[in-house]
């Protein structure tokens, strides 16, 4: 049944009609089964070692809004919800995913307030630069210009200068590498067309998260 949620409009309802379940205790078990998948999906210092271990150059991270119901949380900006993302124009969470060359997911963190940009959100979880720092010897970490503010561990583009222009060598490198780096979005669009419920959720948008990510690797039977 929580595979479920993903493929049809009402599961709980199919549930109700064909198995004598009713709604409320379905609810029950959804959130009881999304509840043990999320405790199995894997620690970023595991997935990172894997990774490697895998033989992987380099990782991308990326950040991912989970669409939610309207959640009425003063932000620091007054009038503006905690959880309103104004890139998206929709409430949301955001959550970080990390993928391996071919852009498939490895790791993703827990939610984040969808007003908060990719820098603001890995900083305030304390495992993910320190695990990238770690690993950064024998794995890069690439990222877009969101990341902008932690250059010296992920590695973005050159930004225009203000009133300049790039040099040709900082053009060829950024062609080379947003080339790459794009890949690594492949992720998020996989998780979102693979499950349908990650595209506007009304429960904890990490629990579900980690618990799409378990249900990928077991199908594919894959994890790096």
């Amino acid at each position: 049944m929580v595979v479920g949620v993903g493929d049809t409009p009402d599961p709980l309802w199919c549930n109700e009609k064909n198995n004598g379940i009713s709604k409320s205790t379905g609810y029950d078990y959804l959130h009881e089964g999304i509840d043990v998948l999320a405790t199995l999906s894997p620690s970023l210092h595991g997935a990172l070692l894997a990774a490697k271990a895998a033989g992987h150059s380099h990782v991308n991270i990326d950040g991912m809004l989970i669409e939610t119901d309207r959640v009425s949380t003063p932000g620091p900006t007054p009038g503006v919800d905690l959880w309103w993302s104004g890139k998206h124009a929709n409430h949301g969470g955001n959550v970080q995913v990390v993928t391996v060359p071919d852009g498939w997911p490895i790791w993703t963190s827990d939610v984040r307030p969808g007003r908060e940009h990719d820098t603001t959100a890995i900083r305030t979880h304390a495992e993910i630069l320190p695990a990238l720092v770690e690993a950064a010897a024998d794995l890069r970490s690439l990222g877009d210009l969101g990341y902008e503010g932690e250059a010296d561990t992920i590695t973005v583009a050159f930004k225009k200068p203000k009133d300049s222009i790039l040099t040709a060598l900082q053009q060829q490198f950024n062609k080379a590498h947003n080339g790459v780096r794009a890949i690594g979005e492949r992720g998020n669009a996989l998780l979102k067309m693979t499950f349908k419920a990650l595209r506007n959720v009304s429960i904890c948008p990490w629990r579900i998260v980690a618990a799409a990510l378990v249900l990928l690797h077991f199908d594919h039977d894959r994890t790096t």
